[in-house]
């Protein structure tokens, strides 16, 4: 799916793209966090930390800033980045990276990353018409 962006996007808009992606980052770390009786809070960072400094690569690494909300273009590459990434920095920093976390973790992310991109272009298209 096409970038929603006709014409460059506006500073607000990728702060405001990116800021989505930090939140739902830190929302995947602290679901986690909670749903294995750990306290969401307290911790958080360490969880988090791994993904949130993977994501700034992703971000990096796809030029995200030239088009923050495309679905292909950017949100497919950040989530690569950002799950992978973080999975390399959990396993360098001694946190675990099971095979059933991974899963879920990539999973997770893809929805949160891309899908809240793909929402943002459906809507886009329909405001078109």
């Amino acid at each position: 799916m096409a970038s929603p962006e006709r014409t460059a996007p506006t500073t607000g808009r990728i702060l405001a793209a990116f800021g989505i992606d930090v939140a739902l980052v830190v929302i995947f770390a602290a679901i986690g966090r909670a749903s294995h009786d750990e306290a969401p809070i307290a911790g958080l960072a360490t969880t988090a930390g791994p993904f949130v400094a993977a994501l700034v690569v992703g971000w990096i690494a796809s030029l995200a800033w030239r088009a923050p909300r495309a679905v292909v273009r950017t949100g497919v590459p950040v989530w690569i980045v950002t799950a992978a990434g973080g999975m390399v920095l959990r396993a360098v920093t001694g946190q675990g990276v099971q095979l059933a976390f991974v899963i879920v973790a990539a999973s997770v992310l893809l929805l949160m990353l891309v899908g809240w991109r793909l929402v943002a272009a459906l809507i886009a298209r329909r405001r078109a018409r």
